[in-house]
């Protein structure tokens, strides 16, 4: 959860007179979550920020189911999915359920000649190759390779990217994105034992703001649409704004493991929380250290909810023939846990440098169209005393 920021020129008082150096007034909105209940900010616009000149059209981006229920652990290979040139063509989604979606992107422009809006869901970017700017009406970023970005929900945004090679691993949200409130205290502080803290999180820096009028290209996705709109003005021309309810990133490099004598639960790698879903970030760290251990984690059964592990990079000890892209799904009720000889070999083990984020779903996903040319069907097998090798080229 982020805390107060302020950027840019604001009045003294909330809806109260504010005027530009000719005397005309600069408009207000409140930029707000759940009704008047929620987090929130209060922006000031150079022009007013409701004049839509066209709806030029709309197309539906609800991700297509291929197996809608389901028992079967899957791996899907995430860098197998196709960069495209659009920011938005190249989000793929994989695995979807009524409160979040799973996507993966591979964008290759640099730019686009639009502005995006999400107005469904709050969306957790994970930057997985790439580095550059995320620009919106609430400020700027930079951004890079470990970062997660938040997006609350209505963010008008785009991405600019310093090369082509980008791979982005993105959870749709349509609930708030908050951190931990176990970590957090009455007032909503982050506590000394939490594995970061507030200045650990990057608010937007820098504003633009544009005066322009004129034909500016809105994608907003809406209901599953997404509608193509023409303002009549710059989106980014905020010229000051406070409140809570902004973008801000977050370096999984910059998350401080806890770590115990043994094998400690995943909550302890909790990074982000919804009231559907949580987030995990398993990062460089000593392992355990009672002089029995066993590093490698425990076989257990997700009886409430569906885990996906999408790893980033250094090595899997707990998984056979695992690469930096893939994303394993292991669903509610089935039992998993070290593939065979990941125990024994973990035995005696001091530290790990793998890097992964896991997203654990309280309600069943479903598997999108998307991820089944990326799937290796034969993943649930790989338990077996001698797993069968997936066929070559996979």
């Amino acid at each position: 959860m982020p805390f107060y920021h302020q950027l840019g020129k604001i009045p003294h008082k909330r809806h109260t007179q504010f005027r530009k150096p000719d005397g005309s007034l600069y408009y207000e909105q409140l930029f707000g979550t759940i009704g008047f209940d929620g987090m929130y900010c209060n922006m000031y616009h150079e022009q007013r920020p409701t004049q839509v000149k066209e709806i030029k059209g709309s197309k539906n981006v609800k991700p297509k189911i291929a197996k809608a229920n389901h028992i079967q652990s899957y791996r899907f290979r995430g860098f197998e999915i196709k960069p495209e040139a659009d920011y938005l063509d190249s989000r793929k989604p994989v695995l979807t359920n009524n409160d979040c979606t799973i996507i993966l992107a591979a964008p290759q422009n640099k730019t686009q000649d639009y502005f995006y809006k999400n107005s469904d869901a709050d969306e957790l970017i994970f930057v997985h190759r790439g580095s550059g700017k995320f620009r919106s009406h609430l400020g700027n970023l930079d951004f890079k390779y470990g970062d997660y970005i938040v997006v609350p929900r209505g963010t008008i945004y785009k991405m600019d990217f310093d090369d082509s090679d980008n791979r982005l691993f993105i959870v749709g949200s349509r609930h708030p994105i908050y951190t931990p409130k176990r970590y957090r205290n009455w007032f909503g502080q982050l506590l000394e034992h939490s594995p970061f803290c507030e200045r650990d999180l990057r608010r937007p820096y820098e504003l633009e703001t544009n005066n322009e009028t004129g034909d500016f290209l809105m994608k907003i996705k809406k209901q599953d649409d997404l509608f193509e709109m023409i303002y009549a003005t710059h989106p980014f021309d905020v010229v000051g704004y406070d409140g809570y309810n902004y973008p801000y990133a977050f370096s999984i490099h910059d998350f401080e493991p806890i770590t115990g004598r043994i094998h400690q639960p995943p909550p302890v790698h909790q990074t982000f929380e919804t009231s559907a879903f949580v987030v995990c970030s398993f990062c460089p760290r000593k392992y355990d250290y009672h002089p029995q251990s066993i590093p490698a984690p425990y076989n257990h059964s997700n009886i409430d909810s569906d885990e996906v592990l999408y790893y980033v990079d250094g090595d899997f000890m707990s998984r056979n023939d695992i690469e930096a892209g893939h994303i394993s799904l292991h669903p509610a009720g089935i039992p998993h846990g070290p593939h065979p000889g990941a125990t024994e070999r973990s035995i005696g083990k001091t530290e790990t440098e793998e890097l992964a984020v896991m997203v654990d779903t309280f309600k069943p996903l479903q598997i999108c169209e998307d991820a089944m040319p990326i799937a290796d069907e034969s993943y649930y097998k790989s338990w077996l005393p001698h797993a069968p090798q997936p066929p070559k080229g996979e």
